[in-house]
């Protein structure tokens, strides 16, 4: 418990640290903690064997995932706070078209790529997991995006709408997921099996989206016997945490096995809180303010959590290297088309799709999923990859692209430390 206690510190100091050297050549505080989590890791500081100085293995990195899983219960919590009934009402019909067609988009031209890839070289893919990292293309991490957005307090039409697409993205990524998945294990095994092909994933998101719709009423419920400030973000941190155990309970229905989305039923919880509760807003900042060590830590664990031996095979790097060029061009491409069908400005238009190319947990999740197929190890090592690429280099985009769109203006901060100094009296004469 000590080792770990102190691997936990180290994470959290080397994480702040490395966000002031990183400042220095603007780049967002996301990348900073990345990085950070790459040094400490288990194929860099960690291999030293020195207890404490940092993870020594990839078990003992992912014995903090509690820690992740709870940081990503938070993320999804604010991120349903952008759902709210005036946000929809500009942004709503919008933001589920594009968060719709891009992802379909993104998923059909890698879908097309790799499977041209497996007829040139049926060696390199199979047509089972070529669709399937078609589909895990789609998913968009929205913890990037989040931190981004926070760090530079960014706002304005194009901040407000990536962030409901992101939303959305997640929740359109899981069905195209569940389904060619299901597909993918019907070519691989000959047996179909629509159960978990259709049944399965609708069952998934309609169970996530009832159950965050009946926390989110029962935190509004119970916030209301108590009035103090920090009585109530206790109560709020506290259903956060019961929902994300919720979440993780797995169940069968006679045949079809059901399980949650963390991601959208901490979301969902967040939307029907945020529109129902008159002091939301206040209690949404402070939540905020408490888990701010919580989701740097989330970030130097998943920079610690990448596999860097997966640079050592060929065939995963060429066919990584595909993948993230066809993701990249389905997601700019997608989001750039459903843009001019929704009749966005230009600015929205032209800036959209290079601020969902990060990419990070969810696709993790999925390609544990997938690592089931005979050849799924591929699937598992290219999306470990392409993760590596887009944490490092995803918030950076992200972050030019809403200064182009005039919505963040990083040299405009201010200095806690001397915001803060006390002011000299004022003089009466």
């Amino acid at each position: 418990m000590e080792t770990s206690l102190i691997c936990l510190a180290a994470a959290l100091i080397a994480g702040l640290l490395l966000s002031r050297v990183t400042r220095r050549f603007h780049l967002p505080a996301v990348t900073a903690y990345l990085v950070a989590g790459l040094l400490i890791g288990p194929y860099l500081l960690g291999a030293l064997r020195i207890p404490g100085l940092g993870f020594q293995s990839l078990e003992q990195v992912e014995g903090m995932s509690i820690l992740t899983q709870t940081a990503l219960g938070f993320i999804a919590f604010a991120m349903g706070n952008e759902f709210r009934l005036s946000q929809l009402r500009t942004f709503g019909k919008k933001a589920i078209t594009i968060g719709i067609l891009q992802a379909v988009i993104t998923t059909v031209l890698v879908d097309a790529i790799l499977i041209g890839l497996h007829l040139l070289f049926p060696s390199m893919i199979s047509i089972p997991s070529a669709i399937t990292l078609g589909a895990i293309a789609a998913a968009t991490a929205p913890a990037a995006t989040l931190m981004v957005v926070r760090q530079y307090k960014a706002d304005g039409p194009l901040t407000r709408l990536l962030m409901l697409v992101v939303a959305i993205d997640d929740a359109v990524g899981l069905l195209l997921f569940s389904v060619s998945f299901g597909i993918a294990n019907t070519i691989s095994s000959n047996n179909i099996n629509l159960l978990s092909m259709v049944v399965a994933p609708l069952a998934e998101i309609v169970l996530s989206v009832g159950l965050g719709a009946l926390m989110g009423f029962l935190l509004h419920y119970v916030e209301q016997f108590f009035h103090s400030r920090s009585k109530r973000m206790a109560v709020s941190v506290a259903f956060v945490l019961l929902t994300v155990g919720l979440s993780m309970l797995e169940f069968d229905i006679g045949p079809v096995h059901c399980k949650f989305s963390l991601l959208l039923v901490c979301m969902m919880t967040g939307t029907v809180f945020c529109n129902i509760c008159s002091t939301s807003e206040e209690l949404m900042e402070r939540v905020d303010q408490w888990t701010v060590p919580l989701n740097i830590l989330f970030f130097v664990i998943s920079g610690a959590e990448l596999d860097l031996m997966v640079l050592a095979n060929p065939i995963t790097l060429i066919v990584g290297v595909i993948y993230i060029l066809a993701r990249s061009s389905g997601k700019i491409f997608g989001a750039n088309l459903s843009c001019r069908i929704t009749k966005c400005s230009k600015l929205i238009t032209d800036n959209l799709g290079i601020t969902l190319l990060p990419q990070a947990g969810v696709a993790l999740g999925m390609a544990i999923t997938a690592a089931s197929l005979p050849d799924g190890s591929i699937v598992r090592n290219v999306v470990l990859f392409a993760v590596l690429i887009y944490e490092l280099v995803g918030p950076t985009m992200t972050k030019h692209s809403l200064m182009k769109a005039g919505e963040i203006d990083p040299e405009g901060r201010t200095s806690a430390r001397t915001h803060n100094q006390p002011k000299p009296p004022v003089s009466m004469h």
